[in-house]
């Protein structure tokens, strides 16, 4: 089955086809298709995935799938939230994203660094879909001092898991797949799915 993914990350993209593979599904890029990006006007993860699956669905008239995730840190009230992607600007690196979060922990203890990466999938029949389907997953842990590792995107290279002592971007792709807050989304939504 082709399915509109609605999302030019293309370490997202990776993480994605990884994981959605055994359903047999042709993840298309909406790029490729010519959609642009729906806005992210959303306050909450889950209507930014809604918004961003409902507009690929319609422009490309296909079922579609789009997630919206980010990095929550406590001690930042739960900053930066659904703005991760933009936490220092519209058109922010990741690099940039992440050096603005250390800077805002500069000076702030070990034990108060915990965070957890949030995702919420969204999955559309078409732009009308009265019953979407919603998958959630919440990877906790805590935020480093420095950047670590050459995997994953994002904040990976500073996040470092619950009981762990590798951030993110040092996971082989396999380890993060089995742990993420993107594959216990994916997981959620395909028992709904019934796969």
């Amino acid at each position: 089955m082709r399915v509109v993914v609605a999302s030019a990350n293309a370490g997202k993209l990776r993480e994605l086809d990884a994981l959605l593979r055994p359903l047999g599904w042709d993840l298309v890029p909406q790029q490729r298709l010519g959609v642009e990006p729906a806005p992210e006007t959303g306050t909450t993860f889950a209507e930014n995935a809604l918004i961003k699956a409902r507009h690929a669905a319609r422009a490309a008239r296909l079922p579609a799938l789009a997630d919206d995730s980010g990095i929550e840190v406590d001690a930042l009230g739960g900053r930066p939230g659904v703005w991760s992607a933009r936490y220092a600007g519209e058109q922010a690196t990741d690099r940039e994203n992440l050096e603005k979060l250390l800077a805002a922990l500069q000076g702030v203890p070990p034990e108060r660094r915990t965070a957890r990466y949030r995702c919420v999938m969204a999955y559309v029949r078409d732009a009308a879909d009265p019953s979407p389907i919603l998958g959630a997953g919440c990877w906790e842990g805590r935020i480093g001092t420095v950047p670590r590792g050459k995997g994953g995107f994002g904040y990976d290279p500073i996040f470092l898991p619950q009981d762990g002592n590798r951030t993110a971007a040092e996971l082989e792709p396999a380890e993060k797949s089995a742990v993420s807050h993107r594959a216990l989304a994916l997981s959620s939504l395909r028992s709904q799915l019934g796969r």
